[in-house]
């Protein structure tokens, strides 16, 4: 396959500002970028699937610039519902010094900061230089901003698309910028930097947007919807990406082994095949989950999140350090121990259950353990010995419901 057809068939295209576009991807070496704004100090696995594009693309000869927005930061994307919150220049460069340090490590491309070319614009040379080349009936017509006509738009907002217009022909005038690649949903910002080009430079420059990676729940993935899953394993652990990759769902599996993997068509097929004859094998999610965090992080960590993840359910987790369960099990609910006492008054004391006759009934029902060993013991004797590193319980009641409990 070429390039336009490998995108393709990975579903990476949903909209080319031409159709010369397929051709020049296929037969000239094109000096793209793709960007983000710092609204958070790391990426997420969103993030990823678009950047990804970058290193596909690398491959076919291509050259990627990756943008930090420390400008268009500062003022936000205008968001379908309401007005963004702003945050502060503080933060906001804080940000921009996190991602840039993460983009490079994790893609390894010159990385640009839009703030360095915007934050010496005045006002005037701004609107004369560039507002007075873009139409407001031209900006009303953009979807984003029509949708928040009725309940209100600020011109700060407003401005946000002709300042990521500009980026566009900075990079075109500095860097020999001719496309810009980024999800569908910022499709009409790369058509005012089209625009703010043809009629600035009396050049053609080139767009195209992916489909956002959605969720199983059809939810793009972000810090405003909630369900952020950082590429900075200090903010989401490779064991916790590990949990949440080996759970996709049959049905969108293999659509994120095309997308946010680099396997070949045919081994894609052939793990498509044998998925659909074992499903229960889990094959396609589990080279899902390697894929990425190997990408990410290293085999190394991969082989652990795959460890800690068994362990969780077998006698194994023994084997494992407190530090790693903490780690790695952070967002376990904890359970402070102070001393040493029978396992029913700690269930009790902690609130798992509710009195001792139902600690008694769940302890003589097989539907407690500590670190994945059954205790029938109403009596038995919860200990600093016994613990991982004289530190860590793991807590089990019943099939799904688990607790740390840590001794002060």
């Amino acid at each position: 396959m070429n390039c336009f057809e490998d995108l393709k068939w990975r579903g990476l295209i949903k909209d080319i500002s031409s159709p010369e576009l397929e051709k020049k991807l296929n037969e000239e070496k094109l000096t793209f970028y793709i960007g983000t704004d710092p609204t958070a100090d790391s990426m997420h696995i969103g993030h990823f699937s678009s950047f990804l594009i970058a290193t596909r693309l690398a491959k076919y000869g291509h050259k990627p610039i990756l943008l930090i927005g420390g400008a268009t930061g500062l003022i936000g994307d205008p968001k379908p519902s309401n007005e963004r919150q702003m945050i502060s220049k503080e933060q906001v460069l804080e940000n921009v010094a996190c991602l840039s340090k993460q983009a490079k490590e994790i893609f390894g491309f010159d990385v640009v900061n839009n703030y360095d070319w915007t934050k010496d614009l005045n006002i005037l040379d701004f609107l004369r230089d560039y507002g007075k080349y873009i139409n407001v009936n031209y900006m009303l017509d953009k979807d984003i901003i029509n949708r928040r006509l009725e309940s209100g738009i600020t011109f700060c907002e407003f401005a946000y698309t002709i300042l990521q217009g500009m980026d566009f022909v900075h990079l075109y005038e500095e860097k020999g910028v001719t496309l810009q690649v980024a999800g569908s949903d910022q499709w009409g910002n790369i058509t005012t930097g089209i625009e703010l080009a043809r009629k600035k430079e009396d050049v053609e420059l080139y767009g195209m947007t992916m489909p956002l990676v959605l969720d199983a729940s059809g939810v793009k993935f972000g810090k405003t919807e909630g369900n952020a899953l950082w590429l900075d394993k200090n903010k989401t652990s490779s064991y916790e990406l590990y949990q949440y990759l080996i759970n996709t769902s049959d049905e969108i599996v293999i659509d994120y082994l095309k997308r946010l993997t680099f396997l070949s068509k045919e081994e894609i097929e052939e793990i498509e095949s044998k998925h659909k004859e074992q499903p229960e094998l889990r094959l396609a999610q589990e080279t899902l989950a390697r894929e990425i965090i190997t990408f990410l992080h290293g085999e190394e960590e991969f082989n652990k999140a795959k460890m800690m993840s068994k362990a969780l359910f077998s006698e194994d987790i023994t084997k494992l350090s407190a530090s790693d369960i903490l780690d790695n099990f952070k967002d376990m609910e904890q359970i402070a121990i102070k001393e040493e006492l029978p396992l029913e008054d700690l269930l009790v004391n902690s609130s798992i259950c509710s009195s001792k006759r139902e600690a008694r009934e769940l302890i003589s029902g097989n539907a407690i353990s500590l670190n994945n060993k059954k205790i029938t013991d109403n009596m038995y004797m919860v200990t600093k010995d016994s613990a991982i590193d004289n530190k860590v319980y793991l807590i089990k009641k019943g099939k799904k419901k688990y607790y740390l409990g840590i001794f002060d």
